[in-house]
């Protein structure tokens, strides 16, 4: 497995995420928790992604979860790549296009090949626990219903054991609220790990370390 977790777009460490990649460094990037921004937002996002990356050496460009009804069809467009980066925004909408697509069924698959990498930031790190609980006090759990008309998913993708809280006591817009989701954590003995921005959750095969 190899994932990057960061807390806020590419961290200080950015070298660790390179280092996961064992061959050609091409990712898709899901920028589904922005679907409620608007179009011309949408657009300048991924166009800062796709450079950021591309300073890297990280070939990239967008894949839509929103164009996909199975499981099947995203397996198929996801064997281009090598691995995938997902921003932050809305983390209800991320996982809620996450499930709709047919993502979280077969992500799990993928990183466990040893060679597809799992990476993003904020959003993108928060779907990857096992549970979505104590988020709705950062994310408005809301626009679900009024971007996509279904519920609410509450599972996390599973692929860390514990949940992670971003932007914890940093120079951040959501660093107060993410106090709180700490507090809730403690609170409902979920266990956790705090990112301050900079920071990431490396993990490479059975090695996990955080870098920053």
């Amino acid at each position: 497995m190899r994932l990057y977790l960061s807390s806020y777009r590419l961290g200080n460490k950015p070298e660790k995420l390179t280092g996961l990649f064992t061959g050609d460094k091409r990712v898709g990037i899901i920028l589904n928790a922005r679907d409620a921004s608007t179009p011309q937002d949408r657009v300048t996002g991924l166009q800062v992604q796709i450079e950021e990356l591309n300073k890297l050496g990280i070939e990239s460009n967008e894949v839509d979860l929103r164009n996909f009804k199975d499981s099947q069809e995203v397996r198929v467009e996801l064997s281009n790549y090598a691995g995938v980066w997902i921003p932050g925004g809305n983390a209800f909408l991320l996982r809620r296009a996450m499930y709709d697509s047919g993502f979280d069924s077969v992500i799990g698959s993928l990183v466990g090949n040893k060679n597809f990498v799992y990476a993003g930031y904020s959003a993108g790190s928060a779907v990857t626990g096992t549970t979505m609980r104590g988020q709705e006090l950062v994310d408005d759990a809301g626009a679900v219903g009024e971007v996509y008309g279904g519920d609410v998913i509450w599972d996390g993708l599973g692929l860390v054991s514990y949940s992670i809280a971003p932007h914890y006591k940093s120079d951040h817009p959501e660093s107060s609220a993410i106090d709180k989701v700490v507090d809730d954590f403690i609170k409902e003995n979920i266990p956790y790990k705090p990112l301050q921005d900079g920071q990431a959750i490396v993990v490479s095969a059975e090695l996990e370390e955080i870098a920053g």
